[in-house]
């Protein structure tokens, strides 16, 4: 496998969403997104994709303009089109279709030099769920530190 450079991670969707299943894609982007997201302009804690026709779009992820664009810049939150295989597409589609299910954005990174983004079927968390991965997770981190010391 090659190496990756995580460039944003979206820690909030593996705390408010249970994580069903992965996929990698890659993005529809602009030159000038392209040289801000690997400058780490980038945020996607507000993202979420959603399928449109036979596509899946990217909606609220916030790319930052390149400051040396000039007027060839592009508009920081346009919709962005995902690139997935028509089997996965369809796949997710029928997945999200189902009441309880979304697409969460869970991090963009380098691979080969393209720019990938990890894709999250997730279902939402309610609120004595996430108390409760917070418990077991503080209670692991406690047995850990007693092995240790």
């Amino acid at each position: 496998m090659p190496p990756v450079r995580v460039i944003v991670s979206n820690r909030r969707a593996r705390r408010d969403y249970e994580i069903v299943e992965t996929v990698e894609c890659g993005i529809v982007l602009l030159g000038s997104e392209v040289k801000s997201i690997k400058a780490g302009m980038v945020s996607i804690a507000e993202a979420y994709a959603e399928p449109v026709g036979n596509e899946i779009w990217l909606r609220e992820m916030h790319v930052a303009a390149y400051p040396h664009a000039g007027h060839f810049g592009h508009e920081p939150t346009r919709p962005r089109k995902l690139l997935l295989r028509a089997e996965e597409i369809k796949h997710l589609v029928g997945k999200v279709s189902r009441r309880g299910y979304t697409l969460v954005p869970l991090s963009i990174y380098l691979r080969r030099g393209y720019i990938k983004l990890e894709l999250g079927l997730a279902k939402g968390k309610r609120k004595y769920e996430k108390r409760e991965t917070i418990k077991k997770r503080d209670m692991e981190r406690d047995i850990r530190r007693e092995m240790k010391g």
